[in-house]
């Protein structure tokens, strides 16, 4: 879902980057490639591939990389653009970006319902319009319509892309900030994931109590470190390599690991009960609590500071993660189909076991199929245009000679 660009960094640093490229690092497709797998394997519940994503073993799951891999996609994107005079351009590619994002979400949102709708109908199984934020939408139409088309409710399973279109609009003032202090961004950007979280500030749902799924204002902190980080990196400089750096995020990760496996939430409880506000103890993905934020921070620390993980993920251009990362957007939005399909599959057959995991492997292979279809087409665009332009220069000089030619001819 995160822009693409055309080039990005490769290793040549103490941390696998330097400030250069010809070509793509095309880690950051096969992780985004990843966090899109896992999203559409846990927008399927109830089969047992969910019980093998990363939530599972620590206190953040696929939504946090995501966010993260698409700060630093959009540093990479955009970082280098805007420069005075090339800012309100970059500024509406942004605007645009966001835009294709909300039709996105649109066109996702009115498939599930008429996914959900059509299996309660043709099954007989009204529980169906029970499930995932559907009802309140149906039982008032007058008022359920408008609050889709102005996000003000969102169906369960569908919460991604409003938020970060919400996120891509705040994209020229976080880098016009940047440029001008990167620590003051983060202050800033803090300061608001903080009160965000301590005061309860996020937009609110329009039919029902409450607020987003995800907090753009809560959200926006990880994403700007994945901005901060890459514009840093772009700039010359390095990510900080120290054995006590590593050791703490190893601590880390394994502490949370054995908090979320033994269930040790009551923990959680005696931390909630002394007074502290819950963004800082809790952990709820509406405000991304602290100790899920650390948790994606030291995941990312290691996936670039220890040298085999990051050799793994460095994949051909043409390898299948690659090239799903490449059209994330795109496959993201018919994962989420494929996803809503699955969950009325499931619904109908009793949450069967057998037919979960056998659906999650067709979903896979069509979601690698569908990646594969789109970049056949990118290629022979791509190939169109070089032939064009390699035949323009030669354009030119024929038609000097014709007219040459009538001009003589008229003596």
């Amino acid at each position: 879902m995160a822009p693409n660009p055309k080039t990005s960094t490769i290793s040549t640093g103490q941390n696998g980057f330097s400030r250069t490229a010809e070509w793509r690092d095309t880690r950051l497709d096969v992780l985004r490639a990843l966090a899109l797998l896992a999203i559409f394997i846990n927008h399927v519940p109830g089969q047992i591939f969910e019980n093998l994503t990363t939530k599972n073993f620590g206190f953040s799951d696929s939504a946090e990389a995501f966010v993260l891999i698409s700060g630093v996609s959009i540093g990479l994107a955009y970082g280098g653009r805007f420069t005075p005079g090339n800012r309100l351009a970059s500024s509406l590619k942004a605007a645009r970006r966001a835009f294709t994002l909300y039709m996105a979400h649109m066109i996702t949102t009115f498939m599930t319902l008429a996914l959900f709708i059509c299996g309660a109908w043709l099954f007989a199984r009204p529980g169906l319009l029970c499930e995932i934020n559907i009802l309140p939408v149906l039982t008032n139409l007058k008022e359920g319509i408008p609050a889709l088309l102005l996000l003000g409710h969102q169906i369960g399973y569908n919460n991604i892309l409003p938020m970060y279109g919400a996120l891509l609009l705040l994209v020229p003032f976080i880098l016009l900030l940047e440029a001008y202090s990167p620590l003051l961004l983060l202050l800033v950007s803090g300061s608001i994931w903080f009160l965000a979280g301590a005061y309860q500030i996020a937009p609110h749902n329009m039919l029902l109590d409450g607020y987003w799924f995800l907090n753009p204002l809560s959200w926006q902190f990880l994403f700007v470190i994945g901005i901060v980080c890459m514009m840093h990196v772009r700039r010359g400089g390095s990510l900080p390599r120290h054995p006590a750096l590593l050791a703490l995020s190893v601590a880390y990760i394994l502490l949370s690991f054995v908090w979320v496996v033994f269930k040790l939430w009551t923990i959680g409880n005696m931390l909630a009960a002394s007074g502290l506000p819950l963004v800082l103890v809790g952990f709820d993905k509406t405000f991304l609590s602290l100790p899920r934020l650390l948790h994606v921070l030291a995941l990312a620390y290691l996936v670039v500071n220890i040298p085999a993980i990051s050799h793994w993920l460095r994949r051909s251009s043409d390898h299948p993660l690659t090239i799903l990362g490449r059209h994330s957007l795109n496959v993201f939005a018919a994962g989420t189909i494929l996803a809503m399909v699955g969950q009325v599959i499931l619904y109908i057959t009793n949450n069967d076991h057998v037919v979960g995991p056998l659906y999650v492997v067709l979903g896979i292979l069509i979601q690698l199929a569908y990646a594969s279809h789109l970049e056949r087409k990118r290629l022979l665009v791509r190939d169109g245009v070089k032939a064009v332009g390699q035949a323009k220069p030669l354009a030119v000089p024929v038609a000097i000679r014709d007219v040459r030619s009538f001009n003589r001819e008229r003596g």
